[in-house]
């Protein structure tokens, strides 16, 4: 099958073999969508080296469990062990033991087909199209931020970053009733944003020790420096964003000021596919175009573009 594959920084087209895990699902995906995720790993801000990607839709062609065949699905990220002392208190994303999909020791979707265990899966309700079901796994990243905090009707919100995943955090923010802004400069997120009645601002316009709640989405230095000025006195700073490299930080700025920082990634699935099924959410708004997967190298340098949101895969 064909396989995007990426080694020592270089992203290649391959002929690869058909994966076979034993006692799990073989799936034929439909739909996969580039992240910034994937755009780091070939900049090197992990080492991996295989098949990448980790978004998708797809079909079930074998199972273990026959009921999932011809089943649309998507699928969790994480394949873990269920007996390391993490899975075993109830933190399997933090499995000491788990290969992570295009992302650590296990090869992802940018392909034909991949394989997860039964137990990541999750059907995809019939009203909901493969467009919008792609989106699952940042949807639910993003609320995994209520997951961690309870967020107030009347706390004062800052997300700083309106891209890929920021446009999805702005939208399932905005449900809770916050007073929500949204950090950007471009146009184009503005307008998606101004759509759905979600207020936006600029940098140089953030009141700066104001902000109850930020939530840092950019995967830049520049990014966090705006969140740490903005967030008040004992507030909460959520980080959304990975970082190649180091980022300098006044640690004794945000013990003298009580700052709480909570780190935040994978996200809870069943609830994604609730918010799309009831379309209280679009992520469809992001797509800006769509390849074969034949043509992956050349979604990616489109998807690499400044200012580029979602670029999906498809078979």
């Amino acid at each position: 099958m064909k396989a995007l594959w990426l080694e020592e920084n270089k992203i290649s087209l391959r002929d690869v073999a058909q994966p076979k895990r034993s006692n799990e699902a073989l799936i034929r995906i439909r739909k996969a969508g580039i992240c910034s995720t994937d755009l780091e790993l070939v900049k090197g801000y992990y080492p991996y080296t295989g098949i990448l990607g980790h978004e998708f839709v797809g079909e079930v062609v074998d199972a273990p469990d026959a009921a999932w065949i011809g089943q649309r699905v998507v699928g969790e990220i994480n394949a873990v062990c269920g007996t390391c002392e993490a899975c075993l208190n109830g933190r399997p994303t933090h499995c000491e033991n788990r290969t992570v999909l295009g992302i650590a020791n296990r090869d992802g979707v940018f392909a034909e087909y991949t394989t997860l265990p039964l137990e990541n899966l999750h059907r995809v309700p019939e009203s909901v199209s493969d467009e919008m079901a792609v989106f699952t796994e940042p949807l639910a990243a993003a609320l995994e931020i209520q997951q961690q905090i309870q967020l107030k009707p009347d706390d004062r919100v800052l997300l700083v970053g309106a891209g890929r995943l920021g446009q999805l955090i702005a939208q399932t923010l905005a449900l809770t009733g916050c007073d929500l802004q949204v950090v950007t400069r471009h146009t184009h997120p503005q307008s998606l944003l101004a759509a759905r009645g979600i207020r936006f601002t600029t940098a140089e316009e953030v009141q700066p020790r104001k902000w109850d709640v930020v939530v840092e989405a950019t995967g830049s230095a520049d990014g966090f420096n705006l969140a740490r000025k903005a967030i008040r006195p004992r507030g909460t700073l959520v980080m959304k964003s990975t970082y190649k490299g180091d980022v300098n930080v006044n640690f004794s700025s945000i013990v003298v000021d009580e700052i709480n920082i909570i780190g935040s990634r994978c996200g809870p699935f069943a609830p994604a596919l609730r918010l799309l099924e009831k379309r209280e959410v679009d992520p469809t708004v992001l797509i800006v175009d769509q390849y074969k997967m034949t043509d992956a190298v050349k979604a990616f340098d489109h998807a690499a573009q400044a200012g580029v949101l979602k670029i999906l895969l498809e078979n």
